[in-house]
């Protein structure tokens, strides 16, 4: 009678938590969608929530003029606000949906007109929708069967834009960041003068001696680790007081390096400079290069925008005389992030330097012209169509467009510079900038009137620091600071002037923001 009894007893239990467990199931899966199709409804409604939140946020409220640049948090506390453990069972639509809210209110609005703090700002509609398509798309831009349009869209990108730098029979690629393309041009340049190197290495092989200006971007001292040449053979050039690369200083230290029996090969000029935003004499380079035998590349990644500007392009004459060209089109341009090319005179290089013969992807005898299958003109195999986001940005404004995005950047710019030029309590780190980078010192007026001795600056190289805490705890404006210890200066203001919806009022309030958050220091 009692075994009976337990057997029973025990079947019912064991079907109850069946069905709590099913019923538990069920519940966890409401609101959840199907994993099978994109015509499930469940689907459709969570991506339209997700669509509304990122307009709403990020991009309606995340730009105006009355809401944070960001809503600062340092990283423990923000680690509690974001619930990132990921938990055994899915969580279920609605859970996501309100991450996807805590990402947006916590993450700093680029967007905003308030936001100066790095090389871009705002956000382009023509270049977000290609950002949203290809996305949606999820391919990879290696090989003409699984990217045709992205292919066609990137040759034809590229060769407009070798139109514009001036080579006839350029060619290029885009790749993951100005760093990036700037490394791939001390790889082809190397390639170029030694293609042995390929294949048997660096050992037993001359020193070669790279060079570039003492402001220019720290990525060619990482190729010069990355590569093999060595960083202690990355050599700076000496600058002047605007930061534009002396050519007599050059001269002097590619001699010097001849007569350690070091090969001088590679050249980097800047257009537009990180701190300074200064161009570097692309003529005089040039001919510097010319004369002893050097790879002429130029890092455009931010002031490379002029070429789209008839009023301002003088600044890259020369440009066509260089063997390669990077060029950031995110930044001054305003694609998406991130949209970046290499652009080379020699066609055909790239494939010459980079092919790797992996047969799994580039067969010959496919059935189509396999000259559009791009992927060996990079080191990379994976890798996103970027393109998209500048080709609808481009299309959508037209050559006309672009060429008012950057003159009105600079317009801001200037009028920026001449209003902290008059403005007591504001000094300009350089007389005149050549780009829409802007560095000034903010001077309280505790500090006013006295002599700039070194003791004097040193209070005043603590005051940038204090004001952009202050402006990120209120979450009011972003603007950089930094020192430029070459120069002697300490601390000071870069702000980057950029966004197109940017009008001479904002600049105003970058002056009064500033003296309102340090007025009392």
């Amino acid at each position: 009678m009692l075994r009976p009894l337990c057997q029973n007893l025990y079947l019912s239990t064991l079907k109850n938590r069946q069905s709590l467990v099913a019923l538990q199931q069920s519940l966890h899966t409401t609101n959840r969608m199907s994993d099978k199709t994109y015509e499930d409804p469940a689907t459709i409604k969570f991506l339209e929530d997700v669509h509304k939140i990122m307009v709403d946020d990020a991009l309606v409220k995340g730009t105006s003029r009355e809401a944070p640049v960001v809503e600062f948090r340092h990283p423990e506390e923000l680690k509690k606000l974001l619930q990132l453990p990921v938990k055994n069972e899915p969580a279920t639509s609605a859970e996501i949906l309100e991450d996807c809210k805590r990402v947006i209110k916590y993450s700093v609005k680029t967007g905003s007109v308030q936001f100066y703090n790095q090389l871009y700002s705002g956000i382009e509609p023509y270049s977000l929708a290609g950002s949203w398509i290809t996305d949606a798309l999820n391919t990879n831009i290696h090989t003409f069967e699984v990217a045709p349009v992205f292919v066609l869209l990137e040759q034809y990108c590229v060769q407009k834009i070798c139109s514009l730098i001036g080579y006839e029979n350029g060619d290029g690629v885009f790749g993951s960041g100005g760093s990036f393309c700037n490394l791939m041009a001390t790889h082809l340049a190397r390639y170029k003068r030694y293609p042995n190197m390929k294949s048997e290495g660096m050992y037993n092989q001359p020193i070669l001696d790279l060079y570039t200006s003492d402001q220019a971007h720290y990525s060619l001292l990482k190729a010069g680790g990355y590569l093999g040449f060595g960083t202690d053979n990355i050599i700076r050039i000496k600058t002047d007081d605007g930061g534009r690369m002396l050519i007599d200083d050059l001269e002097v230290k590619v001699e010097e390096s001849k007569k350690k029996g070091h090969i001088p090969f590679f050249v980097m000029g800047s257009c537009g400079t990180t701190v300074l935003g200064s161009y570097d004499s692309l003529n005089e380079i040039a001919d510097a290069c010319s004369k002893h035998n050097m790879w002429f590349h130029i890092d455009a990644a931010w002031g490379g925008g002029v070429l789209l500007s008839s009023k301002h392009k003088h600044l890259m004459d020369g440009v066509e005389r260089a063997d390669s060209v990077a060029w950031n089109l995110h930044k001054m341009v305003g694609a998406n992030i991130q949209c970046s090319g290499i652009f080379v005179k020699e066609k055909g290089l790239l494939e010459k330097a980079n092919r790797a013969y992996a047969e799994y992807l580039f067969q010959p005898d496919k059935f189509y012209d396999v000259s559009y299958d791009i992927g060996d003109k990079t080191v990379q195999c994976g890798r996103k169509a970027d393109v998209l986001k500048l080709w609808l940005l481009w299309k959508g404004k037209g050559d006309s467009g672009l060429s008012e995005r950057i003159e009105k950047a600079f317009d801001n710019s200037q009028y920026l510079a001449t209003k902290l030029r008059k403005t007591d309590g504001f000094k300009l780190v350089i007389p005149e900038f050549q780009c829409t980078n802007i560095c000034f010192w903010y001077i309280p007026p505790s500090l006013r009137g006295q002599e700039e001795t070194p003791e004097w600056w040193a209070k005043i190289a603590k005051v940038s620091p204090i004001i952009k805490q202050r402006m990120i705890e209120d979450g009011s404006m972003m603007i950089g600071f930094c020192p430029l210890s070459m120069k002697g200066h300490v601390n000071f203001f870069r702000i980057i002037v950029v966004n197109p919806a940017c009008e001479y009022s904002d600049m105003d309030k970058v002056l009064t923001e500033i003296e309102r958050l340090g007025n009392d220091l």
